[in-house]
This record gives C-alpha cells, sequence and structure tokens, in this order.
C-alpha cells in the first residue's frame, strides 16, 4: 500500500463503506485519522486504514462493533486481526467470499466489498462520485464493468449472489439515471436507444445514456424489452438519425429486428446492435457493431456533428 495520507471519501471507496460509517467509527470508537496538517482536514495514514480495514472485516463477519473497534485499534500497524490470532494484511486478502474484479484498482474492490454487504449508501456514494469524478465511460469501464462481472463470474460458479446482482444493478441504474438529469441535454432528440426483443438488461444501455448525456446529446430511451413492432412503429414516429439495439445475450438477438429497422419508412441513417448477444457475421448489410461503450458514443457523437454541419451548410 502507497505510504499516502488519504480523505475520508478515498478512504470510504477503497473499504467499501459509506462516509457516515467512517465518522461513526471515528465517533465512538476512536478509528479515525491521525495526520493533520494545519489549516486541512485531517487525513487518514496507512496505519489508520490497515486498522479500520480490521474493523471492516470483523463487523462483516458477525463481531460487535464495540468488541471489532476493541481488536482493530490493539492491532500494530499491518497487522490484521480475526479474533485472537493475529496475521499480516494482505491487499487481496477479503475476510470470507469475495467478488473477482480482476485487475480493477481498490476502488472497484471496495465497490465489490460494498456490493457483498448489500450496502446500498455506499454503492450509490461509490459509483456516484466516480460519476461526478472521472465521467460515465471510465466508471462503466474500469469500475461498473468489472464489479458486475465478478458478480456473474461468482454466479455461475455457485448459482447465488442473484440478490448482490439485483441491489448493484439497482444501485448503478439510480446513479446513472441521477447523472444523467444533472446534465439535461437540448435540442432534438435524435438518438433513439432500445432493448431488443425479449432483452431484459438495460444497465448497459442507461450507461450509454448518461454518456450521451453528459456530452450534451438528447436521446429517447424505450428501455427493456421492445417488440420490434413498437420499435419500428417508435423509429416511424420519431425519426431518428440513430437507433441502438442492445442484446445481452445470443437468444435475443434477432437479426430480423435489426432488417426492420432498415426497411421502415422513416430509415435511420445509423443502426448500431450493441451488446454480446449480437453476432457480426449475422448483421445486416449497413448496421453497425460498436466494440464497446465509448465507441457507441463516438459513432452517436459523429451522426450528431453530421446532422449538425448538413443544417448549417
Amino acid at each position: 500500500m502507497a505510504d499516502e495520507a488519504l480523505s475520508a471519501g478515498a478512504v470510504a471507496r477503497r473499504l467499501g463503506v459509506a462516509v457516515t460509517t467512517l465518522r461513526t467509527w471515528h465517533q465512538r470508537y476512536g478509528l479515525g485519522p491521525s495526520e493533520h496538517v494545519p489549516g486541512h482536514h485531517r487525513r487518514y495514514t496507512p496505519a489508520d486504514l490497515a486498522r479500520l480495514e480490521i474493523m471492516r472485516r470483523l463487523t462483516a463477519e458477525g463481531v460487535t462493533p464495540a468488541e471489532a473497534a476493541r481488536w482493530a485499534g490493539q492491532a500494530p500497524a499491518g497487522v490484521d486481526v480475526a479474533g485472537p490470532r493475529a496475521r499480516p494484511v494482505t491487499a487481496r486478502d477479503g475476510g470470507g467470499p469475495t467478488i473477482p474484479v480482476g485487475r480493477a484498482g481498490p476502488v472497484a474492490r471496495g465497490l465489490a466489498r460494498a456490493a457483498m454487504r448489500l450496502d446500498s449508501v455506499a454503492i450509490g456514494e461509490t459509483i456516484a462520485h466516480a460519476l461526478a469524478t472521472d465521467g460515465v465511460i471510465a466508471t462503466w469501464d474500469g469500475l461498473l464493468r468489472p464489479v458486475l462481472a465478478g458478480i456473474g463470474e461468482r454466479h455461475v460458479a455457485t448459482a447465488g449472489l442473484i440478490e448482490v446482482e439485483h441491489l448493484m444493478s439497482r444501485c448503478a441504474s439510480e446513479a446513472l439515471a441521477a447523472a444523467a438529469r444533472a446534465r439535461p441535454p437540448t435540442g432534438p432528440a435524435r438518438i433513439l436507444l432500445s432493448c431488443a426483443d425479449e432483452e431484459q438488461h438495460s444497465l448497459p444501455l442507461e450507461a450509454l445514456a448518461a454518456a450521451l448525456a453528459e456530452a450534451g446529446v438528447s436521446y429517447r430511451m424505450l428501455g427493456a424489452r421492445v417488440p420490434v413492432t413498437a420499435l419500428v412503429e417508435a423509429v416511424t414516429r420519431t425519426g431518428p438519425a440513430a437507433v441502438v439495439v442492445w442484446s445481452h445475450t445470443r437468444a435475443t438477438a434477432d437479426p430480423g429486428q435489426l432488417s426492420a429497422l432498415l426497411a421502415a419508412p422513416r430509415r435511420p441513417l445509423l443502426v448500431l446492435a450493441a451488446g454480446p448477444g449480437w453476432r457480426a457475421d449475422t448483421l445486416p448489410a449497413g448496421v453497425v457493431r460498436p466494440a464497446d461503450l465509448a465507441e457507441a458514443l463516438s459513432l452517436a457523437l459523429a451522426v450528431r456533428d453530421s446532422l449538425e454541419q448538413s443544417t448549417t451548410d
């Protein structure tokens, strides 16, 4: 661990707890920041962080906060405690079931811990801070995707964590919606976002909506499970320049939906088949399959810019 002094927000994200929880531990048990620079807020040292990690782990295992604080306060820096036995702290030691996040950083590991504890406050705070600090694309790629993928990996292996996935998805959806509302775009809605027929995984589409709002692009969101007849009707009525159809699984990726869009009376300039469900070799001619969220956003912005240029010429 780097020898750096951290703010309360940074510590909360690393541990996967709410900032209010840190304040409570400080006020009730004295487990607060020890570094003080005149004129600035107190900061948490690596030793403070190690003790708070003990506190977090023991309370997650069912130890009362008072008892956990006693063990944490007695532990020398760099030593973890599990009951009466001490052991060295390791960065990957989760003290129980953990969600794998690959090479993602400490914030993602903290978010995964909060998800395992079903701590909606900490989850929401972590995501909201990342969105405000890093933006939608970086938050999706570096934070949300690794944690959601880790939950899915654990579910495949154990058939569990359904409640974790549901809570995590709901918190992410709320944070993305709040980010989109914070920057309401103006002008006509040139982009139409829709899930494929019977596709229920709308969260990546919500991330794209938030990214569009962040870029100042107006859009319409139809959401999950949109029948192809309804999608074509929406295209015919609103005349969007680009349509994004999301499919998460092969079962919902029927290329006929895309062909129907291309044959619509008001055919969009661009049809994007987004998501891992689509196979490139089955897509109708003229349909583009973006590799990721960033490319989908880039293509949508290109359509917006092309339309604006044509109106000024």
